[in-house]
């Protein structure tokens, strides 16, 4: 797959966006473990112009993570281009517009998933951002408002018409939410019209590096997205991409190697952010690394707790210890 210059070679998984997940130091690791193009998490056009300081640090990429783009969202397509001319100057590889995010405090305002309810205004958004930028734009969106709806084709086609340079498509509608199962088969609509051509990148439901493929070959899309799933289980990138090139599943990573994981996870936490804020933004993935262990559940109260950095390394000595 390449999105202008950029080649992302076969079959490529990328790391979905996700509030309170996909920041730096988790991007930095589901990057070591392969994962071929990232985002950052979504960031407000509104919040950004403002240059409210949590938002613009979310422009923050290192050149190690690259390919990377930052995502935004919004309603008003004035402040649309104001914040992705911001963007462009934080360098990433390229800009995604997210209208895809079903959150009631987002889409219930009319941003992210809120604009399939407003699908001319959609495309303006889009037309403008693209002709405001030198960067390559992309959208992430899902199949339609809801069951009644579901105009994903032809979204597809019109934002194609704008210049967007990839879609990302989550098999979900808005009101679907995370619940139920995703629906491929509108994402392999999307990538079989022969109207286009750009690259369609499928998201939802990949938990597994057989799912990955499954998706890659019964619907010939250009690539995955993999969100939830990496939460706690960042390896699922390495075993994804070794199981596309080999056929071969690799095993589970034991203890000890998740644990050595977990300690570089947590140093890069503490470096972007400090102690505080990096332990206590830590606790969702100390409460996944470990799911399956028995008898883990006092050990894993201690972890999600703790708020001295020295003592969680301490308790994920004794898990390697008692564990490994």
């Amino acid at each position: 797959m390449k999105i202008r210059n950029i080649d992302f070679g076969y079959r490529p998984v990328a790391f979905a966006p996700m509030e309170d997940v996909s920041d730096p130091s988790f991007r930095r690791i589901c990057k070591e473990q392969g994962a071929d193009l990232m985002y950052t998490e979504f960031v407000s056009a509104d919040g950004l112009i403002r240059e409210a300081s949590k938002t613009v640090k979310k422009l923050d990429i290192a050149d190690s993570e690259r390919p990377v783009g930052i995502q935004i969202y919004g309603k008003d397509p004035e402040s649309m281009v104001a914040a992705a001319q911001m963007v462009e100057q934080a360098k990433p590889d390229l800009i995604d517009i997210n209208f895809g995010c079903p959150v009631k405090k987002i889409a219930g305002k009319g941003a992210g998933a809120g604009l399939l309810q407003n699908i001319p205004l959609m495309v303006e958004i889009t037309r403008r951002v693209v002709d405001a930028v030198n960067l390559p734009v992309t959208v992430k969106t899902r199949l339609g408002w809801d069951d009644t709806d579901k105009p994903i084709v032809d979204i597809a086609e019109r934002l194609q018409d704008v210049g967007i340079e990839a879609i990302t498509i989550h098999g979900r509608t808005r009101s679907q939410m995370y619940k139920g199962e995703a629906d491929w088969s509108l994402i392999g609509e999307v990538k079989n019209n022969p109207r286009m051509h750009i690259p369609v990148i499928g998201n939802g439901d990949i938990d597994s590096p057989q799912k990955a493929v499954q998706m890659f070959d019964r619907y010939g899309v250009d690539a995955v997205m993999i969100g939830r799933a990496t939460i706690g289980n960042p390896w699922i990138f390495s075993q994804t991409k070794h199981y596309i090139a080999t056929g071969e599943l690799l095993p589970q990573p034991s203890v000890v190697e998740r644990v050595e994981l977990i300690k570089r996870h947590l140093q890069y936490s503490l470096d972007w952010k400090g102690d505080v804020v990096g332990v206590f933004e830590m606790r969702t993935h100390l409460s996944n690394y470990f799911k399956g262990l028995p008898n883990f559940k006092e050990t894993r109260a201690r972890l999600v707790t703790e708020k001295d950095p020295k003592v969680i390394l301490q308790i994920l000595d004794d898990i390697a210890e008692r564990w490994g």
